[in-house]
């Protein structure tokens, strides 16, 4: 506990720069949207799905909805906060890392892991349909482990 006092009496609370991003975006800062944002922004780049994010904030005691984590999720999302990876019909992460990086999916553990966006290559694009651009190219590699 005392390390826990420690830390908060010696860092700045993240709350007010949460606050700024958010309103940055065009999203208002309420409660949950920043109790969220420092769930999801408080650590490391990583990725989540809208049922883990509800886990965590039910630990950390954030009374929210999970309808309320997936409309925050595409908020966060549509602002350009998030990424989102569709793994399939029925299941997205949001990454935290916004960059351009495609990933691996570990199907066996429902986990994502980062591929830097040069380790992929590309000798052509389809051409778009007339009046469209590409603007992004998602690679999601399944993999699993050996038995």
């Amino acid at each position: 506990m005392a390390d826990r006092n420690y830390t908060e009496k010696t860092d700045p609370s993240r709350k007010p720069c949460l606050t700024a991003v958010l309103r940055m975006a065009g999203l208002r800062p309420t409660r949950q949207r920043v109790a969220l944002a420092e769930l999801l922004f408080g650590g490391p780049h990583r990725h989540i799905s809208a049922e883990e994010l509800h886990s965590e904030a039910s630990i950390a005691r954030v009374n929210v909805s999970l309808a309320t984590i997936y409309n925050t999720l595409h908020q966060f999302h549509e602002a350009g906060l998030l990424r989102e990876v569709a793994v399939d019909a029925s299941r997205s992460y949001f990454d935290t890392d916004t960059s351009d990086h495609h990933h691996f999916y570990v199907e066996d553990e429902q986990r994502m892991i980062d591929i830097p966006a040069d380790s992929v290559k590309f000798d052509a694009l389809p051409k778009p349909p007339r009046g469209m651009s590409v603007t992004h190219v998602d690679v999601v590699i399944r993999v699993r482990r050996h038995q």
